[in-house]
């Protein structure tokens, strides 16, 4: 080959290598470029993937062959406690979830695995790393490789918890409108019935059909008004709901009680939507209630009110006599001769005749008066409208004559005639005019009064009498309450003689220091209690308050008499000496001869043979007697004659007016005269002036006591007193 040519070859073949390397650099430079395309859109592919999963709410997972986590997503990883989903990557379910759950999620993927079919919309309970619980649905599909087999299982799952419940209440408000004991009723805005339960089908007797698109008002039972329903949708409409009681119509026409609630249901944008009525039959209860409240008002056996109605009735009734300035009269009647009956023939017996007699005894009253049974046979009435106190006497006259009139009943089959009376009492209002109460208890008072009369009467209350009664209850607790306080004290009176100008003694009086009403003497309040046996108290408190008086007097070296009253009430106690007795040992110190006791003329003459045993033993135990007012009674020869007495003290009556009075001065000078004849003392009361005190001196008086020498004065203010006097002696006749 010629060299030209093998240079041309040589040549030729170098530019085809150039061309060939030029060419495998412009391919390397591409497929450099191509690849590092593939590189970046695989990066931007794992971003957006991550991205994905981190942001979905899903629960999306791949899990290869061996069931460990290849990825998930964020919020399956959250709801797990994992703060990154890449910490449970290369885990099995054990690892990650609760016993209960895992165990599920394995078979549930081994049947994926092992069928290579899809698993979808399974719904699995959950229980979160908080504790949390609820329900997730879940699907899984397969992922196959190149030879066709289960390599990995692809999952989306998502929490249906707020659906399920959703779907649960649903279901229970269905079942409770299905199911309910209590008739449903759905209205819409308008009013038309949508829908009915069926307890509504069975209260109203309405099948569903039928009420379908009517209106409520066909269950109107006519008891309410037009007011009632306007006021009830007022308050729905207001307030959104209403409830109360109310009557319907069944579609039989019976009316029946229920009660019912009514609520509005509204949409999203707070319209109307709905009415829904809930109601319950309450026909039985007030049946029953009814029941009840007749037997709590009247009597079972006469059919009368009881004594809860009558009181109410009287209230009305006092009322009513305020408006009208009429009277009204209470009236108690008890039955005379009852016991009889029931203990002869019987309660059966009896019963049937207190029937009768109730019977007779309400026709026996006017239209508008009430008669009420109390229990037993007594029987109470109020008689309204009288326009004067007498208007009362016909109805309790045919009162009388309805329980008198012969009862004829059956007894062991054999008829028999039964007699009994009534007695009746009666107080009229406002004449009387004390409350309810105590207008039953006058009337209850008086009918006790017509009994002791003789039965078969009436008696009205006297009002003055009771309030003259209930006086002296009061006074009588209030001297009682004294008593206990120690509100009573005693001042003293001096007795001296007045020739000697030596001071004898004094006489014990009693004073009240009142609370209110500041000291009050004898006459202000002994009356009250005159013949009552807290005048023994009050008498027994004196002479204890008196003897220990002596005793304070005789430690400070002074010996004086001391006399107190006797009331006759206490004077007639059977165990007087023996009380008497006990106040005297309990003051072992004081002579018994310096305790006088001053008894009323009026106080021996009830029964001086009593007195004078009783004063005799008194006198026998060197307690000294004499007689108060001597002169004023009429028997006074006598009570010298058989009573122990040493004193006698003449009534200041006489002394008051003797320097003026001829026939005072005679029955002084007289009384003077019997005391010396007879041996005895005598002192005058009532001493006011000198020259009282010279007269009493020149007829041979010496003892006397009187303002004219001294008042009465508190027990402190006595030996004050004695030293002045001793010092100054009143001015008196030698």
């Amino acid at each position: 080959m010629p060299a030209t040519q093998a240079l041309a070859e040589v040549a030729q073949l170098t530019a085809e290598l150039q061309a060939c390397r030029d060419l495998l650099a412009r391919q390397t430079r591409s497929l450099q470029v191509a690849e590092q395309k593939v590189a970046s859109t695989e990066l931007e592919f794992n971003r957006d993937f991550g991205s994905f999963l981190d942001k979905t709410s899903d629960f999306v997972y791949f899990k290869n062959r061996e069931g460990r986590m290849r990825f998930c997503s964020q919020s399956m990883a959250t709801l797990f406690g994992y703060a990154d989903w890449r910490e449970m990557v290369g885990r099995l379910d054990r690892e990650l979830f609760p016993p209960e759950s895992s165990e599920v999620y394995a078979d549930e993927e081994a049947y994926v695995f092992a069928q290579g079919q899809p698993l979808l919309n399974k719904v699995n309970s959950y229980r979160g790393a908080n504790a949390q619980q609820g329900y997730v649905q879940t699907s899984r599909w397969p992922l196959f490789n190149a030879q066709g087999e289960v390599e990995s299982i692809f999952g989306i799952g998502r929490d249906v918890t707020d659906n399920r419940q959703t779907q649960a209440h649903i279901q229970l408000a269905a079942s409770v409108f299905t199911h309910a004991r209590e008739g449903i009723m759905i209205c819409d805005a308008q009013g038309s019935i949508v829908d009915v339960n069926a307890s509504f089908s069975r209260i109203t007797g309405y099948r569903r059909e039928e009420v379908i698109g009517a209106n409520p008002r066909i269950l109107n039972s006519g008891r309410q008004d037009a007011a009632f329903y306007a006021a009830m949708w007022q308050t729905i409409v207001k307030a959104g709901h209403w409830s109360g009681e109310i009557w319907n119509r069944h579609k039989s026409g019976a009316v029946y009680a229920e009660i019912l609630t009514i609520s509005t249901v509204f949409d999203a944008e707070q319209q109307v939507k709905n009415y829904v009525a809930l109601f319950t039959d309450i026909t039985p209860m007030k049946e029953h209630q009814s029941q009840l409240e007749h037997m709590a008002h009247y009597d079972m056996l006469t059919g009368l009110p009881n004594r809860l109605l009558f009181a109410d009735r009287l209230g009305q009734a006092m009322r009513q006599s305020d408006r009208s300035k009429h009277s009204l009269s209470v009236i108690y009647l008890d039955l005379d001769g009852f016991k009889a009956v029931n203990d002869t023939y019987g309660h059966e017996t009896g019963d049937a005749l207190l029937v009768t007699l109730a019977q007779r005894m309400r026709l026996a009253l006017r239209e508008g008066d009430s008669l009420a049974r109390f229990g037993g046979d007594e029987f109470v009435a109020v008689l309204v409208g009288l326009e004067h106190a007498h208007d009362c006497v016909p109805v309790l006259e045919r009162l009388l004559l309805a329980a008198a009139e012969p009862v004829k009943l059956s007894f062991n089959d054999e008829p028999v005639s039964l007699h009994v009376s009534a007695s009746i009492g009666a107080t009229i209002y406002p004449k009387d005019g004390a409350d309810a109460d105590l207008l039953m208890r006058h009337a209850d008072q008086a009918m006790y009064l017509a009994k002791q009369a003789g039965k078969n009467r009436y008696h009205l209350f006297d009002v003055a009498h009771d309030t003259a009664v209930k006086h002296q209850r009061e006074w009588l607790d209030q001297m009682r309450r004294a008593l206990k306080e120690g509100e009573f004290v005693l001042y003293y009176q001096p007795k001296v003689d007045m020739h000697s100008g030596l001071v004898l003694g004094a006489e014990a009086l009693i004073r009240w220091q009142h609370p209110q009403r500041g000291l009050l003497l004898p006459a202000e309040f002994l009356p009250g209690i005159e013949n009552h046996e807290l005048s023994v108290e009050v008498g027994e408190w004196v002479i204890a308050t008196a003897v220990a008086q002596i005793g304070a007097w005789q430690a400070q070296h002074l010996l004086l008499s001391v006399s107190v009253n006797i009331g006759a009430l206490q004077l007639q106690q059977h165990h007087f000496v023996d009380r008497l007795m006990a106040i005297l040992e309990r003051h072992p110190d004081v002579p018994h001869r310096h305790l006088e006791l001053e008894i009323l003329e009026s106080s021996a003459l009830k029964d001086i043979a009593v007195v004078a045993q009783v004063l005799h033993a008194c006198h026998a135990r060197e307690v000294r007697i004499a007689l108060d007012d001597f002169g004023t009674g009429y028997s006074s020869l006598t009570y010298l004659k058989h009573l122990p007495a040493e004193t006698l003290k003449i009534d200041q009556s006489f002394v008051r007016d003797m320097v003026s009075d001829p026939e005072d001065l005679a029955i002084v000078n007289g009384v003077i005269g019997l005391a010396r004849a007879f041996g005895r003392q005598v002192i005058a009361e009532g001493v006011e002036t000198a020259q009282q005190s010279a007269l009493l001196l020149s007829l041979g008086c010496h003892q006397m006591q009187g303002f004219g020498i001294a008042r009465p004065m508190p027990a402190a203010h006595f030996i004050p007193w004695m030293r002045q006097w001793q010092a100054s002696p009143f001015v008196h006749a030698s």
